[in-house]
């Protein structure tokens, strides 16, 4: 009989020690996990990634994070207050040092805003419009409209030293689809608990524990190397010859395998992350498409037929083995913001998309790319393939482009968003809808700040409206209410195609334990393996 999967770790019990201050093991240990595909970039402004997250978070470090309860946890700031309706002031850590020596001080704080709002982390610090030092120790950021929620949005802005990257000529941070390539790409100098002690990129990083960090390791990993397993069955192997210790991204079809093989279990937990389809709504034609004029993807009744002919419910079951969730939102049922009628996913209805397609002028179809990743969740290039066998059901005939997420980041990203058709995923580390409208939804800004991954173009003012009125609102009952408003328009527009929210899957050898938090992030300071 199979074992029943388990989800990982005692939480109460590690927050609790977290807090104590106390080490949960006194020895040290090596670990070995892989995973599909590795973070692109070291720069921690580069671009808005969770896996560039999940690596980078264990050698640098925001003011605040997210513990293994969900609770907001204080880093490198140590307290912080709401000080007037627009300010919020943080107190910093005293006597922390980077990695190199140097200390780390509210200058650094001014430094790393003024460069993540060059960035692809701009959308992280949109709502922010200055920064201000008190003193070395104290700084205050300061927004042109009252933000409630201002600390859940920066758990992944990451402090750099200003001197370091000064003298390496890193004061710009790379491009979000990485067509640069500068010294904070291939290098990363931290104050959190692990260096970077080498690094073959696409291929394998190596960590060792930062001896001078602040803070206390409270699992016993010592120095861990991550490997770059594109291939699941080979990433499957690996576990099962004990090469490696724990993998990321187990396929639903193997999961069965591993929990039948003696000494290996799975762990499982529900992702953030949500899957969806974002057709370009802003060009007049497809620039990835053909055998029509225009952009039928500018027509509501086309983007409705689409939605109404994918059947996420056969994805789930023959795609996913059951270890996804449809959704009818482009956000998780976890966040905020979303209700169980926003995110009942559509009943499809091929005879209703058809006869919407005909009113639109286009019941013999036409042709379009639809860009996809192989590498970077779950299933995703079956997912793309299955997308396209249930759009031919209205005669669009997909050509599915699956590539590594390097080169689909690349294409797709600001500033060139050079698709006509795209898969996307998301996972707002915020725990909140806002993030998502901001970041993805609104229309996007000259300057790359709010919308900037808005991939399709997609733009309505009502809604731009109504995401700053949130992003404003205090009140809990008014602000859901915006919420919903938001919400309800952008699943009626149709301009973002829900299909799944993911679930998190480790594989993992006989006493190794972890904490897998919904943000998909690696955090070592925090596991526990066999010496």
């Amino acid at each position: 009989m199979m074992k029943r999967i388990r989800s990982a770790l005692r939480l109460s019990t590690l927050a609790a020690a977290l807090t104590a201050g106390t080490a949960l093991t006194a020895g040290a240990a090596e670990f070995r996990f892989a995973g599909p595909l590795d973070a692109y970039t070291l720069d921690p402004h580069a671009v808005s990634n969770t896996l560039v997250f999940a690596v980078l978070r264990n050698v640098y470090e925001p003011l605040v994070q997210r513990g293994p309860d969900l609770s907001l946890q204080p880093v490198l700031a140590t307290e912080w207050a709401q000080v007037d309706d627009l300010t919020w002031e943080f107190k910093l850590r005293e006597g922390v040092k980077y990695s190199n020596g140097n200390d780390f001080n509210a200058d650094d704080v001014i430094f790393s805003f003024e460069r993540a709002k060059k960035g692809g982390m701009s959308s992280h610090l949109a709502d922010v419009a200055s920064i201000e030092k008190v003193d070395d120790l104290t700084i205050r950021l300061i927004s042109d409209e009252p933000n409630p929620v201002l600390p859940n949005q920066i758990v992944n802005w990451f402090m750099v030293d200003q001197e370091w990257a000064e003298e390496n000529g890193a004061q710009e941070p790379g491009q979000a689809d990485n067509s640069t390539e500068g010294f904070a790409n291939r290098t990363a100098i931290g104050t959190g608990p692990y260096v970077i002690s080498s690094r073959d990129p696409g291929v394998r990083t190596d960590f060792a524990a930062n001896a001078d960090w602040w803070g206390e390791i409270t699992g016993n990993v010592d120095s861990a190397t991550f490997f770059v397993i594109a291939n699941p069955s080979t990433r499957v192997s690996a576990l099962i010859s004990g090469e490696v210790q724990m993998i990321d991204g187990v396929p639903p079809q193997d999961a069965q395998r591993i929990e039948e093989t003696d000494g290996i279990e799975v762990v499982a937990t529900p992702d953030l992350r949500t899957v969806y389809l974002q057709p370009d709504v802003l060009r007049d034609e497809l620039i990835h498409g053909g055998g029509v004029e225009g952009n039928p993807f500018k027509d509501p009744k086309v983007r409705e037929a689409m939605s109404l002919v994918i059947d996420t419910t056969a994805i789930q079951e023959r795609i996913m083995r059951g270890y996804s969730t449809p959704v009818g939102l482009p956000i998780a049922k976890e966040i905020e913001g979303s209700t169980e009628e926003l995110n009942t996913p559509v009943t499809p209805d091929v005879e209703r998309a058809q006869q919407l397609m005909e009113e639109a002028g286009y019941a013999d179809g036409f042709e379009v790319t639809l860009d996809c990743t192989n590498d970077r969740f779950m299933n995703d290039e079956a997912t793309c393939l299955a997308v396209g066998s249930f759009l031919a059901q209205i005669n669009i005939a997909v050509t599915p482009r699956t590539q590594a997420t390097a080169r689909w980041a690349q294409q797709i990203n600001p500033p060139g968003y050079d698709t006509s058709f795209a898969m996307l995923s998301y996972s707002p580390y915020t725990y909140d809808a806002h993030q998502f409208l901001t970041g993805l939804a609104v229309t996007r800004d000259a300057d790359g700040g709010r919308g900037a991954f808005n991939i399709g173009g997609y733009s309505n003012p009502e809604l731009d409206q109504l995401t700053t009125e949130i992003g404003a609102e205090t009140d809990q009952e008014k602000r859901n209410a915006l919420l919903a408003e938001a919400l309800t328009i952008l699943k009626n527009d149709h301009s973002f195609i829900p299909i799944h929210q993911l679930q998190i899957l480790w594989g993992l050898q006989e006493g190794v334990e972890v904490v897998q938090l919904a943000d998909l992030a690696y955090p070592l300071a925090w596991f526990t393996v066999p010496e």
